[in-house]
């Protein structure tokens, strides 16, 4: 039996970790086993850079934190290493570094199960929202298609004046050349 200083200390972490769950937009769980040093810090790097949180619990303590957080049906995932990518604000940035990786490094590293927005979804799943366009590609497709009308209708009322501008230059032109 630990002793009193180190249970709360693993309390604490199951505490941070159920807070974390509860607030990730999304998350994956990954097996990381047979990972190298080098390919480990390039994903690590890489999540950092994307604003998702990557770390190496004990499976206890993510089924402890899971249960805690009201998440489900995550036990059966829970064998083996695991780790967890988690974002707090883009539903597809770890489901995209973590489905580049194990396309990457195959039979090494390997989605267990998906999270999006407290409810598990399975590895096909993370695949189909790791090939969702990123947040500024959605937002400038909306907003073309939003601006897209305006620039029709612009173009019409151009072309109205231009040929208004034309009628008018040739009755100029007509009249000028009765005037000689």
């Amino acid at each position: 039996m630990p002793n009193a200083k180190v249970l709360e200390q693993k309390k604490a972490i199951v505490q941070a970790l159920a807070e974390k769950l509860r607030n990730a937009q999304s998350g994956v769980f990954v097996d990381y086993k047979g990972i190298n040093v080098a390919d480990d810090t390039k994903l690590r790097a890489d999540m950092r850079n994307a604003g998702v949180e990557y770390t190496v619990y004990k499976n206890t303590m993510i089924r402890l934190a899971a249960q805690e957080a009201g998440i489900e049906g995550l036990e059966p995932y829970l064998a083996g290493t695991t780790a967890i990518a988690l974002s707090e604000t883009d539903v597809a940035a770890p489901a995209r570094i973590v489905t580049d990786y194990a396309k990457k490094i195959q039979n090494k590293f390997e989605v267990k199960v998906g999270l999006v927005e407290g409810r598990l979804v399975d590895a096909k799943q993370v695949e189909a929202i790791a090939a969702l366009p990123s947040k500024e590609v959605l937002v400038a497709t909306v907003l073309a298609g939003l601006n897209a009308p305006i620039s029709g209708f612009v173009n019409v009322l151009n072309g109205n004046l231009r040929g208004l501008v034309v009628a008018l230059n040739a009755i100029c032109e007509q009249k000028g050349s009765d005037a000689a």
